[in-house]
């Protein structure tokens, strides 16, 4: 009987488009349509938990975090930024930047719980190179 864990998923896949990474962790892009802007901060070594990381660690991701909500607001001027960090699914440290609107589907509910409006509603649109220069140029500074 094999007992060992599968593979862990960001462990062995990008997790979306890499828009930004560095030696540490990656910056990418979710692909929803519902939630244009909506980034992942993912930790490149696996660990599970943030306490896992020792305190330079924690510190330099929780940078790259706060970077891309500025980078998210900048580019999608969204009503609110929610930032989640579960694993509940995906045992991996990884966080959500993920930008709501008043009119957006869940709101005022998580993108996870239930669905409140039907359609999309119009949003900036940024691409993904445009997203990638702005973090490029916002986490020009931040050492690796």
């Amino acid at each position: 009987m094999n007992s060992a864990a599968p593979p862990c998923e960001l462990c062995t896949n990008p997790g979306g488009l890499v828009v930004w990474d560095s030696p540490a962790c990656r910056v990418v892009r979710v692909d929803d349509p519902y939630y244009p802007g909506f980034c992942r901060v993912i930790w490149n070594a696996h660990a599970r938990e943030m306490t896992d990381l020792d305190r330079g660690q924690q510190q330099f991701l929780m940078v790259v975090v706060f970077a891309v909500e500025a980078v998210v607001r900048r580019l999608f001027a969204p009503d609110k930024i929610n930032l989640a960090s579960f694993g509940n699914m995906v045992p991996h440290v990884h966080w959500h930047v993920i930008p709501r609107w008043l009119d957006d589907r869940h709101f005022p509910e998580p993108i996870w719980g239930a669905v409140h409006r039907d359609g999309l509603a119009h949003r900036h649109s940024v691409s993904d190179d445009d997203l990638a220069q702005a973090l490029s140029h916002e986490l020009a500074t931040v050492e690796h």
